[in-house]
């Protein structure tokens, strides 16, 4: 891709002025290919860490919303710099994350170790009993006196029973050790599982969980329908209160998302102020779900302001498609995307 900057400092070299963005046939389409690359990076980044993804996804499309033509070369290189500091603290939360991950299963590794090497000492003391009372037992098939013969037997039978008594319990408190500690470690995979399947915000599931019961449902041949919901100028609510607020937005949102739809539909949210919803239906029940839907969502709500509590007429705009046979996943978003984004330009012309 060409370095706007350098496009910049090239024109800025032939002409001995400052440049503006606003010529050139080429300049826009750079500048929109730079802005769609921070998108895709956002997208990227929550496909390889859910749990620390979202933030920057978050920040990149404030970058990808402030670029315009009409910037100055000092304006977008402060957004190459925040851009490239964002990169730079994703990669070490990242890797960070990954090496506490890596830690835990090493440690479990270390703990089976353990607990095989403890039973591995155990069963050679044991037998090392065994052998002494073998030899014993040899040297009682040698005596003729009867009385020392039942004397020497009882006491091997009892050495006997006191090292198998001793073997049984032995086995039964490092086999009670060992399930404690991996239960422990299942619970805590089980939660890491729970955590990189949600979305770290509103808690709803997350992109690639989705994107995994859509695979899911077109293997089975099942029908369903994908609806897309948009949060009607969002990027309003950010700019006239901030993000805190913009995000206590979305938490709520999540939540009526979550009160309006049915236990067997999956709520996720997609990225922004985007969110995903798959019915397990025909086109004619999830269109009347999806009305149902926006009656409950859409409406007035009260959020955290910068200096109190702001009521906000809040609006959404939902595409929605059915899943056609032999269609790919791909395919079926782009089909509801089209759809969501023809009612929010059907809104903005009635608002109009």
């Amino acid at each position: 891709m060409i370095s706007l900057k350098k496009y910049l400092e090239s024109q800025q070299a032939a002409s001995g002025a400052t440049v503006e963005l606003s010529g050139g046939d080429l300049l826009p389409a750079v500048v929109d290919a730079y802005g769609s690359a921070l998108l895709e990076m956002g997208h990227a980044s929550l496909d390889a860490c859910p749990g620390m993804g979202d933030e920057l996804k978050r920040h990149l499309g404030e970058f990808k919303s402030g670029l315009s033509t009409g910037m100055s070369s000092a304006a977008l290189s402060a957004t190459d710099t925040g851009v490239k500091e964002q990169l730079r603290g994703w990669g070490r939360g990242t890797a960070k994350h990954y090496q506490q991950k890596a830690c835990e299963v090493k440690e479990m590794l270390l703990m089976m170790a353990r607990t095989a090497e403890s039973v591995s000492a155990r069963d050679q003391r044991c037998a090392g009993q065994m052998t002494e009372v073998t030899e014993r037992l040899k040297v009682i098939a040698s005596l003729e006196d009867l009385t020392e013969i039942r004397a020497s037997i009882e006491k091997s039978a009892s050495e006997l029973k006191s090292s198998i008594d001793r073997m049984t319990a032995e086995g039964k408190a490092v086999l009670d050790q060992l399930k404690e500690q991996v239960t422990s470690y299942q619970t805590e995979l089980e939660e890491a599982e729970e955590l990189a399947s949600r979305d770290a915000l509103t808690g709803l599931s997350s992109r690639l969980y989705v994107e995994g019961q859509i695979e899911k449902r077109m293997g089975a041949g099942a029908p369903f329908c994908l609806a897309i919901v948009d949060i009607d100028r969002f990027k309003k609510v950010n700019d006239d209160h901030g993000h805190v607020t913009g995000d206590d937005l979305l938490k709520q949102f999540s939540t009526e998302l979550r009160s309006a739809c049915r236990a067997t539909d999956v709520i996720g949210r997609w990225g922004g102020d985007e969110f995903i919803l798959l019915f397990d239906c025909g086109l004619a029940e999830a269109e009347g779900q999806s009305e149902r839907l926006r009656k409950w969502i859409c409406g007035n709500y009260a959020v955290r302001g910068k200096s109190g509590e702001v009521k906000l007429r809040v609006d959404a705009s939902i595409g929605l498609a059915a899943h056609a046979a032999g269609e790919e996943m791909k395919e079926l978003l782009a089909r509801a995307d089209a759809k969501m984004y023809e009612e929010k330009a059907a809104g903005r012309q009635k608002v109009a």
